[in-house]
C-alpha cells in the first residue's frame, strides 16, 4: 500500500507565503520551507521543479493578497485616487514584506506595478473614470501624479518616516488631488 502523503503543495505553498510574509522574500529557501514545514526538500522539488516556481507561486499568492485587502479596504475619502492611497499605505505599513515583494523587488518574470495595483478588478481604471466624471481633463497624468505621490509615501512607511495619523493621509491625499488639479483653496 503507498504511503499517504502529509506535506501537500498547499502545505508547501502556505508555508512559503507566511516566511514571506514574516522574514522577507529573500529568506525563503527550499531548507527553510522544508524544516518550517517539517519535513526534507524532497517534497517541494517533488512538487516544484525548482524553487524559481515555488518562488513565482508565492508571487502569485502574495498578488491575490494584495487584491483581496484592496477590495475590503474602507472606502472613506471623496476625492479620486484617495481610497487607493489610503489601502497601498495601510498595506506598506501592515504587510511590509509583502509590500517589498510587489511593489519594490526586481520584477524579474512578474507583474508590473500597475498591473498589481489595477488588478482584475480594474482598481485604477475606475479611479481614473472617477477623475475624469469630475472634470480631470486628464486623468492619466492625475494618476501618474497621484501614484508618484501614493508610492513615495508608501514608502516612506518602510524606513519609518512616515508617522501620520489615517486622518491626516486622508486630508493629505484629498488636498493632494485638489492641488494637481488646479482646484486648491487659495
Amino acid at each position: 500500500m503507498a504511503r499517504k502523503e502529509s506535506i501537500t503543495i498547499q502545505n508547501i505553498l502556505d508555508t512559503a507565503f507566511s516566511m514571506t510574509r514574516e522574514e522577507g522574500f529573500i529568506n525563503v529557501t527550499a531548507r527553510k520551507v522544508a524544516a518550517r514545514a517539517g519535513c526534507s526538500t524532497q517534497p517541494i522539488f517533488r512538487v516544484y521543479k525548482n524553487m524559481d516556481e515555488l518562488w513565482n507561486a508565492v508571487y502569485l499568492k502574495a498578488v491575490s493578497f494584495f487584491q483581496d485587502y484592496y477590495s475590503l479596504y474602507p472606502r472613506t475619502g471623496k476625492a479620486p485616487f484617495s481610497n487607493m492611497g489610503m489601502a497601498v499605505i495601510a498595506f506598506a505599513r501592515e504587510e511590509r514584506n509583502l509590500f517589498e515583494l510587489l511593489f519594490i523587488s526586481q520584477n524579474v518574470h512578474r507583474k508590473s506595478m500597475y498591473e498589481v495595483l489595477n488588478g482584475d478588478a480594474g482598481n485604477v481604471v475606475y479611479e481614473i473614470n472617477l477623475a475624469k466624471s469630475l472634470g480631470c481633463t486628464n486623468p492619466q497624468e492625475m494618476f501618474m501624479k497621484m501614484w508618484i505621490f501614493i508610492y513615495g509615501a508608501a514608502c516612506m512607511t518602510l524606513t519609518g518616516d512616515y508617522d501620520l495619523s489615517d486622518r491626516e493621509t486622508m486630508e493629505l491625499l484629498e488636498h493632494s488631488y485638489e492641488s494637481f488639479s488646479g482646484n486648491a483653496a487659495r
